[in-house]
């Protein structure tokens, strides 16, 4: 089947961000001109996604509004004979069919599959976390849909980390010799991580995991885990590919730190800034 359709988890507060996520979305903080969410829409409108299906809660409405017309905007653009921020402005609402679903549920990042999985209805779709960023050449959503659409399997995206970071994320086990998961630890130890491949928001999932998720127990911190609904799916011999990113890198925007580095790695590539901000770098780290 064609995967037509993705879930964005939107939910979040993002509290390592307060108190400017006190009145504005995390994922409406910008990557330069443009918010975080509007990089990740547009990663998936490559990859021919057509409905983007957000999963909110109530503190969300300056980013559904980011995806409508604003009409008195777009007329004063117009009046000012502006016709380039225009069309831009304009085409954020025509990217996809965009559909805003609350959130209901325990804690967790398997609750917005749950609150969504009606508008799939068995369909694989793509499930991205609205704060996590992959810059590279070819949109990883497509990469992913490309991959999809050989293998038929559902899959996660994993990247490499340093060995001290393993503890932050989830970190996966291949089967020798494949791209084929045998296992997932949420936020290991050190001692106990099976490698250093984290996993990270870009997935493909299906009908087969929302089963699973439904019957999936809370899991460390009593959160619900998409994780532990894919290890029990590879436990009860399903399979499940992990995907590295061709051609870029993943880039999370959770922590203050982290975004600030994302910021820098789109700043530096722009032809309008580039040049002048790897200048200034130099000049105030010399």
């Amino acid at each position: 089947m064609k995967v037509k359709k993705a879930i964005v988890a939107v939910a979040g507060s993002g509290t390592r961000f307060l108190p400017v996520t006190k009145a504005m979305p995390k994922e409406m903080l910008p990557i330069i001109d443009k918010p975080i969410i509007q990089l990740v829409v547009e990663e998936l409108v490559e990859a021919g996604i057509e409905d983007i299906i957000l999963v909110t809660k109530w503190d969300k409405k300056p980013l559904e509004d980011h995806f409508d017309h604003s009409w008195a905007l777009e007329n004063e653009l117009e009046k000012a004979g502006k016709k380039e921020k225009l069309e831009e402005v304009r085409s954020i609402s025509e990217m996809a069919n965009f559909i805003y679903v609350r959130q209901k549920g325990p804690y967790g990042n398997g609750t917005p599959v749950l609150t969504a999985a009606s508008l799939v209805d068995d369909e694989p779709f793509v499930f991205v976390w609205g704060d996590d960023l992959v810059k590279s050449k070819v949109s990883f959503a497509k990469q992913m849909v490309d991959e999809f659409e050989k293998t038929g399997k559902p899959m996660i995206g994993v990247q490499k980390v340093p060995k001290e970071d393993v503890v932050r994320y989830g970190i996966v086990k291949l089967r020798e010799g494949s791209n084929e998961i045998e296992d997932i630890i949420e936020k290991p130890s050190i001692e106990e991580a099976p490698s250093q491949l984290a996993d990270f928001g870009r997935m493909i999932l299906n009908q087969e995991i929302i089963d699973v998720l439904k019957k999936t127990a809370l899991g460390k911190g009593n959160e619900l885990w998409i994780t532990d609904a894919i290890k029990q799916y590879v436990q009860s011999g399903g399979l499940f590919l992990a995907k590295e990113v061709e051609g870029g890198e993943w880039l999370t925007t959770g922590d203050p730190l982290n975004y600030l580095k994302a910021v820098m790695a789109y700043a530096v590539e722009r032809e309008d800034i580039g040049k002048e901000l790897k200048e200034y770098t130099q000049k105030i780290f010399c």
